[in-house]
């Protein structure tokens, strides 16, 4: 591939079948083009017990200050029922306008604007330019992004600002851009009784009525009324469980699943001690229960200054749109980012992303490309 553009890059990697956790070639191919053009590039894999190895992949070109990163990933979702699309899922076809596969627009559009981007910009007469891609951010997320940003950390990198690809517009390219995210927690809260036949109930202990008191008093009350930057922290039961069949059987235990999304109001940690003592308050003294807690992402702000104003500027340079900066959505790779540097979220519209026929408008991904352009004149001015 000759010096491919955008759109000729994001059909090459969507052509890679680069389900999480398989590499798919997507690196490889990644890693080829920015090759060609000159970066310095490094497949770097991690390995951990208890999860799917991972291939990850830095490129840089230029040296020393400032640094400006481009961070994604390239692993997909499962496309579901091949059957119901109406191009392959890794064609990576165009038709009507649109380019067509899992992964066009979350987020092997935006790598591939962003690499058309940097090489139209060549190498920085001062500083660097890197890529910071991984194959697990559809994953458990721990062997990609976090490892990578120590390993590039302890090579002696130091990044200064970074965008992340993720789809954050929501009807129009340039309609926003996310300059935070509300952190995630997720529990289970054990009640444990006694098992023992409905007719006799003094002889059991029923755990369910103690865990919908304790699940009542973790939702009743609002955790926060939102701040100026974030929406209201919100506490989500998912799932109710005894595992119990039968209609006769007092359960021995029962289970509520949940996630708290929670602003800057709040820390992980504060949110399992307030979750802890309403839970106690509620199911009672005599209740046995624990919480099993899940790893924790953290909510984290860019607060707004120059660097969001230069990322704004050069949307509403190349889209003519001004962007909403906004901390909605879920969470991303973004969250281990912000310990190396302020990052923000930019790439193309969100609408198809995870579903069957996703799908990008063409011209999309060359504007997105133009707008990566502009950031990196401007930021290397």
């Amino acid at each position: 591939m000759s010096d491919p553009n955008a759109v000729e890059i994001a059909q090459a990697l969507i052509r890679c079948p680069s389900v999480t956790p398989a590499e798919g070639g997507a690196l490889e191919t990644l890693g080829r083009i920015l090759r060609d053009a000159g970066y310095e590039v490094h497949r770097v894999p991690f390995s951990d017990a208890n999860t799917p190895d991972i291939d990850n992949l830095f490129a840089k070109i230029g040296s020393g200050a400032p640094h400006f990163v481009f961070a994604g990933h390239t692993d997909v979702v499962p496309p579901g029922d091949v059957a119901n699309w109406s191009h392959s899922p890794f064609s990576g076809d165009i038709a009507n306008g649109e380019l067509f596969g899992r992964g066009a627009c979350d987020m092997k559009g935006a790598i591939a604007s962003f690499a058309d981007a940097a090489m139209k910009f060549g190498k920085p007469k001062h500083g660097t330019i890197s890529f910071l891609i991984t194959g697990d951010e559809e994953g458990p997320a721990v062997n990609g992004t976090r490892k990578l940003l120590r390993w590039a950390y302890e090579r002696g990198e130091k990044f200064d600002h970074c965008i992340v690809g993720e789809p954050t517009n929501v009807s129009a390219l340039g309609d926003m851009v996310k300059i935070g995210r509300r952190g995630s927690l997720s529990g289970t809260l054990i009640v444990r009784g006694q098992q023992g036949h409905v007719a006799y109930p003094h002889l059991a202990d029923n755990p369910v009525p103690k865990l919908m008191r304790a699940v009542t008093a973790l939702i009743e009350e609002p955790l926060d009324q939102g701040t100026e930057d974030f929406d209201a922290s919100n506490l989500e039961i998912t799932s109710i469980e005894t595992g119990n069949r039968a209609f006769n059987v007092i359960p021995a235990e029962a289970r509520a699943q949940f996630n708290i999304r929670f602003n800057d109001l709040h820390t992980a940690d504060s949110l399992r001690e307030l979750v802890l003592a309403r839970a106690v308050a509620a199911a009672g003294d005599d209740a046995h229960f624990q919480i099993d807690w899940e790893p924790s992402s953290d909510c984290f702000l860019t607060q707004r200054g120059a660097f969001t104003d230069l990322v704004a500027d050069a949307i509403k340079e190349a889209a003519g749109v001004v962007p909403k900066l906004s901390t909605s959505g879920g969470t991303s790779d973004a969250r281990f980012i912000k310990d190396y540097c302020p990052v923000v979220e930019f790439g193309l519209v969100g609408q198809t992303m995870h579903k069957i026929d996703e799908r990008v408008p063409v011209s999309d991904v060359e504007k997105l490309s133009q707008i990566y352009l502009r950031v990196l004149e401007r930021y290397f001015a």
